[in-house]
């Protein structure tokens, strides 16, 4: 695997290298001259993944993707088995565009589970996703403190999508004063409209058709922008199933279509004006699918 000498990357003649445990990583890392970005990634790569390792390579020398299923986010009646899982192709997918891959086992990270320190997200992390998936934010915050601290990256991409998650890790990087900038990435759609994810690959084609529902209620959201009222009520359509675009409501069951704060995650009141955060999670073919967006709402 060589990748391709860009202005910012690898030289022509370095391979890809793909590394399973912390020790290897560390060595890789130290090799590493100039700036370094670091992609986190639960596999299964898509072409969304692809984008936040775009941008990677526009913003630093050199780029580390990880590749791991991390068991802490996950709760006890949720998919971590079923969760996919291909690290060949994912490899194959990057070969080209990243200079390592960190593909640890399940003990190679997480020695004893549950461990005995771990990172706590607090009240946000029992909010919206954390109300549905207890401890899911507090894995997820575990989890990235423990990459950023293995790969010492000076910036970390994130996707959109999980803005909450997003809202969280770029808390987690500014209240424990931890030396990395946070890229946001703005979410990767299908032609349809589909925000991509994992996840997807869960649905059935019926199930896909529903699932547009979620993308057809932000760009309901996007439509009745400025106005907040418009927003409000476009969300508040779409959960009820009332929304000209509604999907079966037995089939897409939304868990939450919210209107809130980016700065604090809370629900925008009527005197709000500004950016507004939409944010989407609906249930289809028993698979937890999100979707998210920022709007400026200006008037009431």
């Amino acid at each position: 695997m060589t990748t391709t000498g860009t202005d910012h990357g690898p030289a022509a003649d370095r391979s890809t290298a793909v590394v399973r445990t912390k020790a290897e990583l560390r060595a890789q890392r130290a090799t590493m001259s100039g700036t370094v970005a670091v992609v986190m990634t639960m596999g299964s790569l898509h072409q969304g993944h692809l984008m936040l390792v775009a941008r990677a390579r526009e913003v630093a020398d050199h780029v580390i993707l990880t590749d791991f299923v991390n068991p802490l986010q996950f709760g006890p009646n949720e998919d971590f088995d079923a969760y996919p899982r291909d690290i060949e192709g994912d490899v194959a997918l990057v070969d080209g565009m990243v200079d390592l891959v960190f593909a640890p086992a399940t003990d190679e990270m997480h020695p004893t589970i549950p461990p005995m320190v771990s990172v706590t997200t607090n009240r946000t992390g029992t909010l919206y996703e954390g109300a549905s998936r207890p401890g899911h934010f507090d894995g997820v915050a575990t989890v990235v403190t423990k990459l950023l601290n293995l790969t010492t990256p000076h910036i970390a991409v994130f996707g959109r999508k999980d803005a909450q998650q997003l809202a969280i890790v770029q808390s987690l990087v500014t209240d424990l004063d931890l030396p990395v900038r946070i890229e946001a990435v703005d979410i990767q759609r299908e032609s349809e409209g589909l925000a991509l994810s994992s996840r997807n690959l869960f649905l059935s084609a019926e199930g896909r058709r529903h699932a547009l529902g979620l993308s057809a209620t932000i760009a309901a959201a996007r439509e009745a922008a400025p106005s907040l009222s418009g927003v409000l009520d476009a969300l508040a359509a779409a959960k009820a199933g009332t929304a000209e675009y509604s999907a079966d409501t037995t089939a897409l069951r939304f868990d939450y279509a919210l209107a809130l704060d980016p700065a604090t995650l809370q629900p925008v009141t009527s005197s709000h004006r500004g950016e507004t955060l939409v944010m989407l999670a609906g249930w289809v073919d028993g698979t937890r699918l999100l979707d998210a967006a920022v709007v400026e709402t200006t008037a009431p």
